[in-house]
């Protein structure tokens, strides 16, 4: 019985140490990476407000070329929604809306996310002049774990994993618009 009582005790530590430690970690994260670009802010802009173009520089819609996609609405313009099948587990099933202009200056973004995990989150793109012909362009990206799934925080690093893809989507938008 004394080994039984051991065993139940040392399993209930185990559950109740990562709950204990989830209450005391952050619950939202937040990633943006920045580029300069070599041309007037309205081009950049005109550019980027059309989600469309997403699929010429974004790491995430080239990543399974063979991937459906639908669109509703206009695109550049609040209430757009770009939608995308995907078998690759690293793309999955989801959305993505306008949900705010600022002209020149912001796009806001929801993300719902479907397959492989369930999530809706924000996402946005600014444009800032820096010089007459010559733009910072800032894409971010912002999440939400609830209590107590915040514990995977500690495991993941989303500066990493979310920054590198930003990255290579400013990289690739310099590339088309240079």
């Amino acid at each position: 019985m004394a080994i039984f009582n051991k065993i139940i005790i040392t399993i209930g530590t185990i559950i109740t140490i990562p709950l204990v430690i989830a209450l005391f970690l952050k619950k939202d994260y937040a990633v943006e990476r920045s580029i300069a670009i070599h041309k007037p802010v309205y081009e950049v802009f005109a550019y980027i407000k059309l989600l469309k173009n997403q699929n010429n520089y974004s790491k995430w819609a080239t990543m399974d070329p063979s991937m459906a996609k639908a669109y509703t609405g206009t695109d550049g313009t609040v209430g757009f929604v770009s939608a995308w099948v995907s078998n690759n587990e690293e793309v999955g099933t989801g959305e993505q809306e306008i949900i705010k202009i600022i002209e020149n200056e912001r796009v806001d973004f929801q993300l719902r996310f479907i397959k492989p995990f369930e999530a809706t989150e924000a996402a946005y793109i600014t444009t800032t002049a820096v010089a007459p012909n010559q733009t910072e362009v800032t894409w971010g990206f912002k999440g939400h774990m609830t209590y107590p799934t915040n514990i995977w925080l500690l495991f993941l690093d989303f500066e990493k994993m979310i920054g590198t893809d930003l990255e290579i989507g400013l990289k690739n938008l310099k590339e088309v618009l240079e």
